[in-house]
């Protein structure tokens, strides 16, 4: 079927559980994409071909009990596959073949997906961009002199250029959210703990948690259904009598409480000011809200302390990544070799009491918005910055720029929250620029509800240029 790739996710698995579509014929009609378009945009670092019609061609007869049967997928390079080069978007691991799989690629395996390769990651998924020095930058299919954002750039690129019907990704400070909204399609970071695999809970200061890119919110729900339900811990499903996410995105979400801000954490500390496209989809996705009778209230949000704690905790997870320090300017990027020796250089009672800022942050944050059901951000406060934007050499100006594009995601990583981005408004080139919608601990079916709604209301939105 040449239109593979025009159909959403949730389609095309029920095309495969029926039988009406091969899993070896959708490995191959999107491996024939990322033939065709993927050296315009950078989004694989390895493409596994014959693995994947290989994989493909073994799984069998359709399963019902494997949500993911048949469906190509890709893991991101910072996921471990055994006997697929994994690179972490580093020289230091260049020529490094894993002999086991990572947990989360073990579950999308039992879930039945096929594998079509490894999607782009800046150097262990450090930075909100994605540009390296293993691999082409990952680039932006509305504009290719952008870049897709990061770290999860190329699993984004991938699913807005149809080369993927959806992705596996991970979001340790914005890294699904952040290049989702860049390339205009949907980014789901579930709260902390929600996933068995992927929960947040085995990472520095809890904030790295796997989460779905897609083009839908529906295909973003069924791909958390199954993630949800993946590993040998099924204990963070949904609350009990909720349903599936994937029947929370297919109805309404009620009247609910709107709580709207562009404050942001990094206010003062750099400039957070949002550019008229970020400016214009904010005051849509205030607009629409509103015409769907919520009720939408300014949340007053007042942070305090935030760069300091972030920067810390950001510097000292740096401080793990396994390279020797007589080797770090010899393997690591300038940022990286950066970021490693100030987190080697902190002193234990500073790193201990960033990791206590940061629980008293979260409990003020998740006070502060208490009173709504949700609450809505810009997802960005710039365009899409052209590649080579972000300083290599200057790692303080660099952190400062990555702050000053993406200053309302990381906060959220640090508050555990679940948190949601939508494309809603087309700036003057057509790209659609997104809104972020932040929900309660465990609230992704009330942000699933709502965001599906918000799309129906923005209506279709075009392919980008490389599609």
């Amino acid at each position: 079927m040449d239109e593979l790739h025009e159909l959403s996710a949730v389609t095309l698995a029920g095309l495969l559980q029926r039988g009406d579509v091969t899993p070896r014929e959708a490995a191959a009609h999107f491996l024939a994409r990322i033939a065709r378009a993927d050296d315009a945009l950078g989004a694989f670092v390895e493409v596994t071909a014959e693995r994947a019609l290989r994989r493909a061609g073994a799984l069998g007869a359709p399963d019902p009990s494997r949500p993911l049967w048949g469906m190509p997928l890709a893991d991101k390079d910072l996921t471990a596959r055994a006997g697929v080069p994994t690179r972490y978007g580093s020289r230091a691991f260049a020529s490094y073949v894993p002999e086991h799989s990572d947990p989360l690629a073990r579950a999308l395996d039992d879930l039945g997906a096929v594998s079509l390769g490894k999607t782009n990651t800046p150097e262990f998924g450090m930075t909100g961009y994605t540009e390296s020095r293993v691999a082409p930058p990952a680039r932006n299919p509305w504009d290719t002199t952008t870049g897709a954002g990061g770290s999860s750039g190329g699993a984004a690129a991938a699913v807005a250029a149809g080369l993927l019907p959806a992705a596996p990704a991970s979001d340790g400070g914005g890294s699904i959210r952040i290049p989702a909204a860049t390339v205009g399609v949907v980014g789901l970071k579930p709260s902390r703990g929600r996933l068995p695999v992927g929960s947040g809970m085995d990472a520095p200061g809890g904030l790295s948690v796997a989460g779905p890119i897609a083009r839908t919110v529906e295909d973003a729900a069924f791909l958390l259904d199954a993630l949800a339900a993946s590993g040998p811990y099924p204990y963070a499903t949904r609350a009990p009598g909720s349903g599936p996410f994937h029947d929370a995105a297919r109805r309404g979400p009620g009247r609910l409480r709107v709580g709207a801000t562009t404050v942001t954490p990094w206010d003062g500390w750099t400039d957070t000011t949002l550019d008229p496209g970020a400016r214009a989809a904010f005051d849509a996705g205030v607009r629409l809200l509103e015409a769907a009778g919520h009720d939408v209230a300014d949340a007053g949000w007042r942070p305090r302390g935030y760069p300091a704690l972030f920067a810390t905790i950001w510097r000292a997870s740096a401080a793990r990544i396994p390279v020797a320090d007589e080797r770090l300017d010899d393997l690591l990027e300038p940022l990286t070799a950066w970021l490693v020796r100030e987190g080697r250089a902190l002193p234990a009672e500073r790193v201990l009491a960033a990791y206590a800022e940061a629980a008293v942050f979260e409990r003020e944050t998740i006070s502060a918005f208490s009173p709504f059901d949700v609450v809505v951000t810009p997802a960005l406060a710039l365009s899409p910055r052209p590649v080579g934007w972000y300083p290599a050499d200057d790692p303080e100006r660099n952190f400062a720029q990555q702050c000053r594009y993406a200053p309302h995601t990381s906060f959220v990583n640090v508050a555990g929250l679940p948190a949601i981005t939508v494309p809603l408004h087309p700036d003057a080139t057509g790209r659609p620029v997104s809104v972020q919608l932040i929900g309660r601990p465990g609230g992704e079916a009330v942000l699933l509800s709502l965001a599906a709604q918000l799309e129906a209301a923005r209506g279709p939105l075009p392919h980008p240029p490389v599609w």
